[in-house]
């Protein structure tokens, strides 16, 4: 289960120097949805939990993929309420669209989604540590030129910050949400079970129908669909 050793770890980091100039230390975690799919937006989230009042948080964050959809769904309304008290908590999602995911290319459009989601923190007052879960470290190119900003990759985080696994719910609980919406309008493509994945259902109506406004023609297997139906944007 998640703890919060990297949290505290990252706040004690630079302890000690009398004549340090730096801002007050904020930790938080970041966790990304949806950088698979061939539909969809990818949608990224950030997470801070003042130090004093971890307990606070809902007992059982995880990792989301090892959740049930009924308790991740219950651990993110808690969460939300907690986020009413912005002094003890804070969280921010942000998501980017099939649209843009093709004209930055997947990897550059979840850093600036995981980005957008930091600022959404309102953390001019404060250095960040950024916990990101997995092997990366995104740039933050605008943030970097504000504020002083360490990022400190941590791979299976969701399963071992606390700070990464709250980010994880909020980042799949609200992707989730959008593609069941988006289903409503293209149920051939049967979102609300797959979440815009490469299912052998999609598959088969992909190759069938082509694409809809909402696929990733930067993803090969869209791509090809896309030609054999003369389908551009």
């Amino acid at each position: 289960m998640p703890d919060f050793d990297l949290e505290h770890q990252a706040l004690k980091d630079g302890d000690g120097d009398l004549f340090s100039t730096q801002k007050p230390k904020m930790v938080v975690g970041i966790d990304e949805a949806g950088r698979g799919p061939w539909a969809g937006p990818v949608t990224a989230a950030a997470a801070w939990i003042h130090p004093e009042y971890v307990a606070e948080l809902p007992p059982g964050l995880n990792d989301s993929k090892t959740i049930s959809p009924k308790k991740r769904a219950a651990l993110w309304e808690k969460l939300q309420l907690l986020a009413e008290k912005p002094e003890i908590f804070r969280i921010h999602v942000s998501s980017v669209d099939a649209v843009r995911i093709d004209q930055m290319g997947i990897l550059r459009a979840t850093f600036h989604a995981m980005e957008t989601a930091l600022a959404g923190l309102s953390p001019d007052e404060h250095d960040l540590h950024v916990l990101v879960d997995g092997s990366l470290a995104p740039p933050f190119p605008t943030l970097c030129l504000r504020q002083n900003l360490t990022v400190q990759p941590v791979v299976k985080g969701d399963s071992r910050s606390l700070s990464i696994a709250a980010a994880s719910i909020a980042a799949k609980q609200t992707r989730d949400a959008i593609m069941t919406e988006l289903d409503r309008a293209w149920p051939q493509y049967e979102w609300r079970k797959n979440m815009g994945y490469g299912t052998r259902p999609h598959a088969e109506t992909l190759t069938e129908e082509g694409p809809s406004p909402h696929h990733r023609l930067s993803f090969r297997p869209v791509a090809r669909a896309a030609a054999a139906h003369g389908y551009t944007r």
